[in-house]
Parts: structure tokens; C-alpha cells; sequence
């Protein structure tokens, strides 16, 4: 019985030269599909996911009776009683939540490109983002904690404990670890990942930067309307500035800075000076 044709074109071998003929390049609509279901994957991993909890929340909270402003959400609270298991908990769930960043990281730099050196994540200026950090820093909380505090007497934002961790030797070392880890997963995520695939996508500037300021406060919406807002305003300084430097590390510092404070401060402060603040 004869052989088909596929079969003598196989015992063939490749064509002249010895090299396989290549696949064919995919095409632009295919490229955009990809990083459109790539861009959905991870921030469904991440800070999209976040978001939707954070939107059904609220939804909570507006239909559970009471007004937001009797209402209390905690960051950082203790995981366990024991303190050393506590610890554990809390190492391993900064940890695992700096997964996603790696992931992004590790997207971007598919093309051979270190991705650390495409956000402006690397330490070749260290000073310098620093101190633009801490000026973001400053520009950014100070603001943010007047309208955090309008945002109480409206009642329209919950009361937000910052730390509700168990004292230990380790407290201090891991809320400094948690806002590092914040700061990590929402300006290389929300901010450069972001950007970075939206600009590919062929968005216009000003669509880049809503997106990035939306997401960012949308996450934030389980503490009400005023970080919502605040986280916004935020979004939209972060999202510039990277448009124009195209450096995610001085929004790294800033922005580890801006938890280190609310954190660490609101662990340390005496009790009367939350009250006054509104914060307890």
C-alpha cells in the first residue's frame, strides 16, 4: 500500500540548509488579544482581585445599618494568639503576596529586557529616589490624612485601625515588612505592570492614567468613599510621574514611607492623639 504524501514529506528531513522553516510571526490582533487575557490574569491574581472584594464590601457596609463612620476595618491584624505562630502567619502572607509582583516581573522581561531596569526598580540612583520618595511621601500624606479626617466627620469613611498585631519583639520589623510589601505589589503591579502593558495595548496617555488611579482606589473602597478618593488623587500624581521618569522605585519609597508611618505610628501614638485624630 502506498504512502501518503505527509509521510514521504517527513522521511524528506527539513528543507534545504538543514533549519525547520519558522512558524510565522502571530499577527498584531493576536499579540493584543494575549497581553489583553495576560493584563486580566494577573490582576486577577492581585490587585483586580482585591478590587472586587473591596467593591462587595462596601456594598456590605452600606447595607449593613449602621452609617460608615460607626464602622471599623483593621490592616494588619494578628493571625494567631501564639506569638511565634503569629509570625509565622505574618511572614507567609507578606510572602506569598509578593508572588504576583514576581510574576509581573517576569512577564516583562519576556522579550530578554531586564524588567527591574524597564520599571526603574534597579538602585542606580539611590539617593536621588529617596529623596523624590520622601517629597512624594510628604505630598501625598499630609493631604491624604486631612481628608481622611474630613472623610470621618462626613461619615463617609469607615474608622481604620492600621495595627492590630499583638506586641512582640518582631511587631515593629513586620509592619515595616507589610508596607514594603505593599508598596512592591501596587506600584510595580498597578503602576509600571500596568502602564507598561496598557501603552503596548495602543491605550491614549490619559486612559493609561485613569485606569492605573481607578484601580488603585477601587481597592481601597472596603475603607469608603474618602480613601477612595484620596487613593485616586494618588494614583493619578504616581502615574504621572512615571509616565514623565519612568522610574517605579521613588513610588516604592514613597509610598513604604506613607504605611511605615500609618503603621508603625499608629502602634506607637498614645491613644488620646488617635482619638483626636479620629483613628480609634
Amino acid at each position: 500500500m502506498g504512502r501518503t504524501v505527509d509521510e514521504r514529506a517527513d522521511d524528506a528531513g527539513p528543507p534545504a540548509g538543514g533549519r525547520p522553516s519558522a512558524a510565522p510571526a502571530p499577527g498584531e490582533r493576536a499579540v493584543a488579544r494575549r497581553l489583553t487575557a495576560e493584563v486580566w490574569i494577573v490582576l486577577g491574581l492581585s490587585l483586580g482581585q482585591s478590587a472586587v472584594y473591596a467593591v462587595v464590601s462596601l456594598v456590605a457596609r452600606l447595607t449593613a445599618g449602621p452609617p460608615l463612620a460607626e464602622q471599623t476595618t483593621t490592616l494588619n491584624a494578628s493571625q494567631s494568639p501564639r506569638p511565634y505562630l503569629d509570625l509565622t502567619y505574618q511572614l507567609l502572607s507578606i510572602g506569598f503576596a509578593l508572588l504576583p509582583v514576581a510574576l509581573a516581573l517576569y512577564l516583562l522581561s519576556g522579550n530578554g529586557r531586564s524588567a527591574v531596569r524597564r520599571l526603574g526598580l534597579d538602585r542606580t540612583r539611590p539617593w536621588r529616589d529617596l529623596g523624590v520618595g520622601v517629597g512624594l511621601a510628604a505630598l501625598i500624606g499630609i493631604p491624604g490624612l486631612g481628608l481622611y479626617v474630613a472623610g470621618r466627620a462626613l461619615g463617609i469613611t469607615v474608622e481604620v485601625q492600621a495595627s492590630a498585631l499583638n506586641e512582640a519583639w518582631w511587631t515593629v520589623p513586620v509592619l515595616i515588612l507589610a508596607a514594603l510589601q505593599n508598596a512592591l505589589l501596587e506600584e510595580v503591579v498597578a503602576v509600571g505592570y500596568l502602564m507598561e502593558r496598557l501603552r503596548e495595548l495602543r491605550w491614549s496617555t490619559p486612559a493609561i492614567i485613569a485606569a492605573s488611579a481607578l484601580l488603585r482606589g477601587s481597592y481601597h473602597l472596603y475603607q469608603g468613599w474618602g480613601p477612595f478618593v484620596g487613593n485616586v488623587v494618588m494614583g493619578i500624581v504616581f502615574a504621572e510621574y512615571y509616565r514623565r521618569r519612568r522610574r517605579v522605585m521613588p513610588l516604592v519609597v514613597a509610598h513604604t514611607v506613607l504605611d511605615v508611618v500609618a503603621f508603625v505610628g499608629y502602634a506607637a501614638l498614645p491613644e488620646e492623639w488617635l482619638e483626636s485624630l479620629g483613628v480609634t
